[in-house]
């Protein structure tokens, strides 16, 4: 029987007189371990931060149990400040078995000795199934194995069918002079019920790269997060011309008024009505305008715009990181063989089919189908999508002094001002505190003079 558990690990978690109900919680996970060793089971517990597919999860676990009596396995869903808690839990030895860990965290938890290496429990098999999606500082460190992907964020163009056939146009932009003059026309005749051609939700620290990523990453070809993987350096001068369509956008009126503060989900009930003519977001959409806000609107997704109408990279997929296993688990075997068992392809096609994600491991695209979701079919891999190595954006933005990039390109869009001088200022920035992350050793990411983003054309489909 799954025991699952929803966790609140707020910032009462965080505060010395909140260890007492923690410790409540685990005496009541020793108390069911105690139980399972009763019983003659083993006892493993699987931390989770994914509440989307819990229930499916459940099922697994269930099923898992079935197939091995002598397994019981407890499933806690952390709410929030889910670091922290694994970071208590490791400190006072009361650490998961299994994890499920963030791609921004591998690199600490494993110079923290949180996580046990992989490589000496994968069969050959399992490495060739998944060697062309192994990430450095995603999935690997230092050349050891501490994660695998399963799910990545497909980026895309969505867009207002029924607007674009009132503007008169007939396909979404494949440039960005395209997409700045189809935002005018979609807004010059939606005027009578209030639609406006683009919508970004800027609020969000997300913002402006959940439209500058996807673009720029199909465009060129050196690196992605304003990171140059030939030099090694930033650059934020890559997005140069997506700020200045933004702000073209922004002073023909073409963008939804309020876009400077307006969240993501305000943003999607604004298109469910009819009232954006395009904007950006992942593979989540169709999910989200199935269940979230269901929408009479005729809408569709496409891949994003280039500079020039020119493919010469490919649009950068978010994907790295899924389960770990703790390096201070009494019972690793065990705790290995239901992860085998989780990244299986027989659960990942049950995963993706159900609807809970679209797959980046290539055994499992080549035969699952596309889940019962109206439009998601605009956001399977095609030969255009790719995975990145990992950047040092989350390290060096934790050393940076003065303004983050966002703030520096939302202020532009929506204020103006000398771009060129704002880019020279980042880059000065953001590579002094690269340095800083480079000696303190929180990153080990060199130049790759070599590195060539077309390259990863055709790694996870070939049409």
């Amino acid at each position: 029987m799954i025991k699952k558990q929803w966790l609140l690990a707020g910032t009462s978690l965080l505060l010395a007189g909140s260890l007492a109900a923690c410790s409540s919680a685990d005496e009541n996970t020793e108390a069911n371990g105690e139980t399972a060793a009763a019983s003659g089971q083993t006892k493993l517990v699987y931390w989770s931060i994914d509440r989307h597919d819990s229930d499916f999860i459940e099922q697994k676990i269930s099923e898992y149990e079935g197939l091995h009596p002598e397994i019981d396995i407890e499933l806690k869903v952390m709410a929030e400040n889910y670091a922290q808690s694994v970071d208590i839990a490791f400190s006072s030895k009361q650490a998961p078995d299994i994890l499920r860990v963030d791609t921004g965290n591998v690199p600490t938890w494993v110079k923290k000795g949180y996580l046990e290496s992989f490589d000496s429990y994968m069969s050959e098999e399992m490495k060739s199934r998944f060697e062309n999606v192994l990430i450095n500082e995603k999935n690997t460190v230092e050349g050891k194995v501490y994660t695998l992907p399963n799910i990545g964020q497909f980026w895309r163009l969505i867009y207002n069918v029924d607007l674009f056939e009132q503007a008169g146009i007939t396909e979404p932009p494949t440039t960005l002079a395209e997409m700045v003059e189809d935002a005018k026309k979609i807004t010059e005749a939606g005027k009578s019920s209030g639609a406006y051609g683009f919508a970004g939700n800027f609020k969000s620290s997300s913002g402006f790269e959940r439209i500058a990523y996807p673009i720029t990453t199909l465009s060129k070809n050196t690196g992605t997060e304003g990171f140059d993987f030939q030099t090694g350096q930033f650059d934020f001068g890559m997005y140069k011309e997506v700020a200045e369509a933004l702000r073209q956008i922004e002073q023909d009126g073409s963008m939804l008024p309020g876009s400077e503060s307006l969240d993501i989900d305000p943003l999607r009930a604004q298109f469910a009505q009819g009232k954006i003519g395009m904007y950006f977001n992942h593979s989540v959409e169709p999910s989200v305008y199935k269940t979230q806000f269901p929408t009479e609107v005729r809408w569709a997704a496409a891949l994003p715009p280039t500079i020039d109408g020119t493919q010469n990279g490919a649009s950068q997929v978010i994907a790295g990181s899924y389960l770990a296993m703790s390096k201070d688990s009494e019972h690793k075997e065990e705790a290995w063989k239901f992860i085998e068992w989780l990244y299986s392809d027989e659960v990942q096609v049950a995963y993706q089919e159900g609807g809970y994600g679209v797959s980046v491991i290539p055994s499992v695209a080549a035969v699952a189908k596309a889940p019962d979701i109206p439009g998601i079919e605009h956001f399977l891999p095609t030969s255009y999508d790719g995975i990145y190595p990992a950047t040092p954006i989350v390290i060096t933005e934790g050393r940076l002094e003065g303004m983050k990039k966002v703030d520096v390109f939302n202020r532009y869009i929506f204020g103006g001002g000398d771009l060129d001088k704002e880019l020279e200022d980042l880059n000065a920035r953001y590579n002094a505190a690269l340095e800083k992350a480079k000696a303190a050793g929180d990153t080990t990411i060199e130049a790759q003079p070599d590195f060539d983003a077309g390259a990863l054309q055709k790694s996870l489909a070939d049409k």
